[in-house]
């Protein structure tokens, strides 16, 4: 399946926010754009599609979609009744690599989506290698049996990490099991922080 594997430390200083842990250590240490006149260079007036393009940037490579995914979530979105930018984060929230993620299986979205894509996760206890499968209220994630006896897995449960975790409200994690439940729609708050949903919206609607 089609990701990005570039640089996430260039991409974070960019768009000036870390888009894995990884990237807000790099920005961190070199808070300033890349390129050889980043630490001088003056801070340009960004129009207004700028910071709009800028934004619908950040939520996509936060969340780890390509551009066509993401027009086919804001299109999604939009059918809906209600506030489309809620819906679209609510719908990025709800894929499977995400939630894989949010439960403590993963302590990155691209390892949630490697997981993933391995077959080492079921949904309802099915087998599941879409990344981008949406869920819904009652779906329960879990490792695959076969899976459970792989070290990482085991150390997840025998180190206690996992049982430490404190999973999103929307969530209900079982660590004993390595299994999850999705028991109410993401809100707003649950997304990612520092998003401003309307300048994505403004973006698809020029």
């Amino acid at each position: 399946m089609a990701r990005y594997i570039g640089p996430v430390g260039k991409i974070s200083r960019r768009l000036g926010i870390g888009i894995t842990e990884k990237g807000q250590r790099i920005l961190n240490k070199r808070p300033y754009p890349p390129g050889q006149h980043g630490p001088s260079a003056r801070r340009r007036q960004v129009s207004d599609y700028g910071q709009q393009l800028q934004e619908k940037q950040k939520v996509r490579y936060l969340y780890g979609v390509l551009e066509r995914q993401f027009r086919r979530l804001f299109e999604q979105a939009s059918r809906r009744s209600g506030v489309t930018g809620e819906y679209l984060l609510s719908l990025l929230e709800r894929r499977l690599d995400n939630v894989v993620y949010r439960l403590g299986f993963a302590i990155t979205r691209a390892q949630a989506r490697q997981l993933v894509n391995h077959g080492h996760i079921t949904v309802n206890g099915r087998k599941t290698n879409i990344p981008s499968y949406s869920l819904r209220v009652g779906d329960v994630i879990a490792v695959r049996q076969e899976s459970r006896r792989r070290t990482y897995f085991k150390n997840l449960v025998d180190g206690g990490e996992l049982s430490r975790y404190r999973a999103p409200d929307w969530l209900r994690l079982n660590a004993s099991d390595l299994s999850g439940q999705v028991i109410a729609l993401p809100r707003r708050e649950d997304a990612e922080k520092g998003i401003n949903e309307q300048l994505i919206v403004e973006f698809y609607s020029r």
